[in-house]
């Protein structure tokens, strides 16, 4: 088959005209190809996934980078074929514990009020907020790992929030007033996670345009009214983590993983029924999907263990994210892991919410990729809940080309010169 390159057209429209998005997940390397109207709606040409090796990952990263780009290859080279062509940039999720994603606030009072206020103010600002996240996500990854000194790199920023005397605002230039007020969200990693996704890009011949958090790519992919003015929660279930973020107020929070996903709950059959492995999962997934299975009164029992300790750890999660403040009242799933009810049914129970700073029960469903407005599905091939996560990194894509305001422009300068 002949491919068509499609790249970078700065000409007119300066815009990305396609893009693939890679989800080099714990148990599947997942490829979506797909291009971009001019009114920066994005259609799914091509899709392709590959199941990774048990040892290929580990907690959400890679831990062999010849193996991962070997599966990777596999899945692109399916989704290409599907699409007929083959786009030259790629954007890559990121996940892990030692993923750090945070939204830092900083308030400034200005000595003359009267004044405009101009680009290099803000630029002073923003880096003013940007040294702040960078020193606080260095000591974070610095004590859970109990090393003296590891490498944090910015995985990639976000203006989520500015304001001026308490009247928000979408671009601070020009205006007056005393109180200057900017909120980004930052996600940042150890270097040696982010240096592998980059040499899985080198080695697939892909320019790597963005690589992003995946609980921020999912929870930025609702286009809900109700979402940007209640808030809500957003949990994906992987193979090897479950990511957690909080959107309240408008904007993005925090982020937070941990390593518990999937590929735990299929452990714990394999062992307590003493089953290999891959027909262990095999038996998670058919219970999952409410088929027929042997000895189901068991795998039941196994599973709603397992999905307690869960829980806890989704719990401990919320609890660092509130910061005593109540939590939105909507709790949106997604990955392959919340496939299982039991996940569903231990959130909405008052056991678990009861514990946590909610007002009232919180709503608990499931995403699904028709929730996602931004993104069209050509391929029919994107059907459920574990497809939401390479569709948000699409749709990613499409907000970093969208990206031209002030506030973004200052932001990228003062990253520029942090060098990061």
């Amino acid at each position: 088959m002949t491919f068509l390159r499609r790249i970078w057209q700065r000409g007119d429209a300066g815009a990305l005209a396609a893009c693939t998005a890679l989800d080099i997940g714990t148990e599947f390397a997942k490829a979506l190809v797909f291009d971009i109207d001019e009114a920066r709606q994005g259609t799914v040409r091509g899709v392709g996934r590959k199941r990774q090796g048990l040892s290929h990952m580990q907690s959400g990263t890679v831990a062999d980078i010849a193996a991962v780009v070997d599966n990777c290859a596999v899945a692109l080279q399916e989704a290409e074929e599907m699409a007929g062509f083959r786009p030259t940039q790629v954007v890559i999720g990121i996940a892990g514990e030692l993923v750090k994603g945070f939204t830092t606030t900083l308030t400034q009072e200005r000595r003359k009020p009267d004044l405009p206020i101009t680009e290099a103010e803000l630029v002073k600002l923003i880096d003013g907020v940007q040294r702040e996240a960078l020193k606080e996500a260095e000591r974070a990854i610095t004590w859970e790992t109990g090393l003296p000194h590891v490498d944090v790199r910015l995985v990639h920023a976000a203006v989520v929030g500015a304001a001026i005397d308490g009247y928000a605002l979408t671009n601070p230039i020009g205006f007056q007033g005393r109180n200057v007020k900017i909120a980004i969200f930052d996600a940042f990693a150890p270097l040696v996670h982010l240096g592998a996704l980059q040499s899985v890009a080198s080695q697939l011949d892909l320019e790597l345009l963005e690589v992003v958090a995946e609980p921020y790519a999912v929870a930025r992919v609702l286009g809900d009214e109700q979402v940007r003015q209640s808030g809500a929660l957003f949990i994906d279930v992987g193979g090897g983590t479950t990511d957690v973020a909080l959107v309240r107020s408008g904007g993005i929070e925090g982020t937070r993983m941990f390593a518990l996903g999937g590929r735990a709950f299929t452990k714990s059959l394999a062992d307590r029924l003493d089953l290999p492995f891959p027909r262990a999962e095999s038996l998670k997934v058919d219970y999952a999907r409410g088929l027929p299975v042997d000895r189901r009164d068991e795998v039941a029992a196994i599973v709603r263990d397992d999905v307690e300790i869960w829980a806890a750890g989704v719990e401990l999660v919320m609890e660092e994210l509130a910061a005593t403040e109540m939590l939105p009242g909507r709790i949106h799933l997604c990955g392959g892991g919340s496939r299982l009810p039991e996940i569903r049914d231990a959130l909405a129970h008052e056991r678990f919410w009861k514990r946590l700073p909610f007002s009232r029960p919180p709503e608990v469903s499931v995403m699904t990729p028709r929730d996602v407005e931004a993104i069209v599905d050509a391929t029919d091939l994107l059907v459920d809940q574990q497809d939401v996560t390479p569709m948000g990194l699409a749709f990613q894509a499409i907000e970093y080309q969208a990206s031209e305001d002030p506030v973004d422009s200052a932001l990228r300068r003062v990253l520029r010169a942090m060098k990061v």
